[in-house]
């Protein structure tokens, strides 16, 4: 379905060209005709089909004709990263519109304090909020959410999961009772529904492809020890040269920076990002990489969702992840809006049950790709300084001990 089908605003159907958008993804198909009605929405598709344009564009369209003058449609989300992103996508709708956004986030050097203040006591047109940066403003008195419209969860399971419940209720203590509310989400555990029931009116759902990745991801596992799992990576980054753009996701910060120490290349850039960096550092990573300047970029679970990048040609999981959906939201970095990318997870012995669990979740199991001769011939090192190593000197020092005893008695006997 084309965009200019809808009866938006010709001034947003402009915008939406400009962004090099026409066609709707089956999400924004079904969901924007639902917002444009104004009746609560909760919609369930997979990372990368397209739910953010589902919502930001009908709203949109709405206040671009109204002109309301104050804070008309707030969004919550569980990230800065998201957060950012968001905002900057309702810059790019808004560009020939005249509506105005900010995005409302913790983790920086606390500069942008007084620019948020005076957006949310003064009301830009969309507030975009991480729940705990919300709270320390309203906190404060002088929020203005007495006239919002419109309040949107996006990735609503992600909210939820992190804790932000009585975050989440607290905030909407502060909106009117009427009002449009939109649940956005990759999944749709129990919870979600126990949170609709709370807080919206009859909401009409729609659930598309859920929980499987995308069908332009090719995928693969490759079953290792630990010790191979870089040698496999330097191979997979060095017969691929083609490959411009390399997603790595690690399940600890530590291992992050090791990994980007291993892979550091004097024909590449290699950088990683997690928690650890200034918010303004991560922005200036992330913008390398969106960039092409980064080849490789190395992040924990923090990126798997909320990050939108085009044209990410492999995402490696350097660990399976302990939950079973983060492997969907982490594969669907490649392949988004109907591309092709490919996706490998390096599985150890100790993690068969993690993948198995994916591969029950996604409905098929994932092609097990043969390791590279070189790699599959490596034996497995022991560290010196390792239990089993440890076990295996006091075992020999026993050994060595009672051998001598016995050649010490054999010798008195002898002398005997």
């Amino acid at each position: 379905m084309l965009f200019d089908e809808f009866d938006l605003n010709p001034e947003l159907l402009e915008s939406i060209e400009y962004m090099g958008f026409r066609e709707t993804t089956p999400i924004q198909e079904k969901a924007i005709p639902v917002i444009l009605t104004g009746s609560d929405l909760i919609a369930c598709a997979q990372t990368g089909t397209g739910k953010t344009g589902a919502y930001l564009i009908p709203v949109m369209d709405h206040i671009s004709v109204k002109r309301t003058g104050h804070t008309h449609m707030l969004i919550l989300v569980p990230t800065r990263e998201l957060a950012i992103q968001i905002d900057h996508q309702i810059q790019g709708l808004a560009y020939t519109l005249n509506i105005t956004s900010l995005a409302v986030y913790g983790g920086g050097d606390g500069s942008g304090w007084d620019q948020e203040k005076v957006a949310l006591s003064k009301g830009a047109d969309i507030i975009v909020a991480t729940p705990g940066r919300l709270i320390s403003h309203l906190n404060q008195g002088y929020v203005k959410f007495n006239q919002i419209e419109v309040l949107v969860l996006d990735e609503a399971d992600r909210m939820l999961d992190i804790g932000f419940y009585d975050d989440i209720m607290h905030i909407i203590s502060y909106l009117p009772k009427k009002r449009q509310t939109l649940m956005l989400s990759a999944t749709m555990p129990p919870k979600i529904r126990s949170l609709s029931k709370h807080i919206m009116k009859s909401p009409v759902e729609i659930a598309l492809e859920m929980s499987k990745p995308a069908d332009g991801v090719l995928q693969a596992v490759y079953r290792l020890g630990d010790n191979q799992k870089l040698p496999l990576i330097k191979s997979l980054l060095a017969d691929n040269p083609s490959y411009a753009s390399i997603l790595i996701f690690s399940s600890t910060k530590k291992k992050v920076y090791e990994i980007v120490r291993e892979l550091r290349s004097k024909d590449f850039l290699v950088k990683g990002i997690s928690s650890d960096l200034e918010q303004k550092e991560r922005e200036e990573t992330l913008a390398g990489f969106k960039a092409h300047k980064t080849r490789v970029l190395v992040a924990t679970d923090v990126l798997s969702r909320g990050i939108d990048i085009k044209d990410i040609d492999l995402v490696i999981n350097y660990d399976v992840p302990s939950d079973a959906e983060d492997y969907v939201h982490r594969v669907g970095r490649t392949a988004r809006a109907e591309a092709t990318g490919s996706a490998v997870t390096l599985v150890s012995k100790a993690d068969n049950h993690r993948m198995e669990r994916i591969e029950k979740l996604i409905g098929y199991k994932v092609t097990t790709a043969p390791l590279p001769s070189f790699i599959a011939d490596t034996h497995i090192k022991i560290h010196p300084h390792h239990p089993s190593q440890k076990k295996s000197e006091k075992g020999d020092f026993k050994k060595r001990r009672n051998n001598k005893f016995r050649r010490k008695r054999t010798s008195d006997r002898n002398d005997k």
